[in-house]
């Protein structure tokens, strides 16, 4: 029986892209993709998300990569920027969960403390969870499994009980492994046909 739903955030309810900031300052698209992969790579930013501090990661990169100081210190300097908007079909899955009053729905997301008020400020249906759970804030981040039972433990959850969403299938595997149910979300189409498939929708 599943009483609780775990959203995960980024690329399932947000928008988020630092494409959309950066074709702002490079004219080849080729040139900012190997910026991307290159020097502020996910690693990287996963890092901050984890709890690193933005200044600290940002010194950082600039030291190894002086060439780029602009590029780097723009990351977050306008990290706003790369903001997209929600994805309104998963908002509006979201939404009939929520009124259906059946499930407890909170949020379990890699997210840097410092970034994660922007977001919460933009996008009002943050404010629809029962409880979110952001890396930045606990310096743990998926898929390392003591972040699961953060969230487990501080809202009294049962990994049974519990079904989780996320884009990102290392996050998925990690979940499974702790007895967590799991939907591996590719689309909004797809995440409402498998939860009318489990009757939950």
């Amino acid at each position: 029986m599943i009483t609780t739903i775990i959203f995960d955030l980024g690329a399932v309810l947000i928008d988020w892209n630092p494409r959309y900031m950066y074709r702002t300052l490079f004219d080849d698209e080729a040139e900012m993709e190997r910026f991307l992969a290159e020097i502020t790579t996910p690693d990287w930013n996963e890092e901050q998300d984890a709890g690193r501090p933005l200044d600290e990661g940002t010194k950082m990169l600039v030291q190894q990569f002086p060439e780029h100081e602009h590029h780097i210190r723009a990351f977050y300097s306008r990290w706003d920027e790369m903001l997209g908007e929600a994805f309104h079909d998963t908002v509006e899955i979201f939404k009939q969960l929520k009124e259906s009053g059946k499930y407890r729905i909170y949020a379990l997301t890699n997210w840097s403390a410092e970034t994660f008020p922007v977001a919460f400020e933009r996008f009002d249906f943050l404010r629809w969870f029962d409880g979110i759970v952001v890396s930045g804030t606990e310096k743990m981040r998926k898929p390392t499994p003591e972040f699961y039972h953060i969230l487990l433990d501080r809202y009294q959850v049962k990994a049974k009980d519990a079904l989780f969403i996320d884009d990102n299938y290392r996050n998925i595997l990690a979940a499974e492994k702790i007895g967590i149910n799991c939907i591996h979300f590719t689309s909004a189409g797809q995440l409402e046909q498998d939860l009318l498939n489990l009757e939950l929708l």
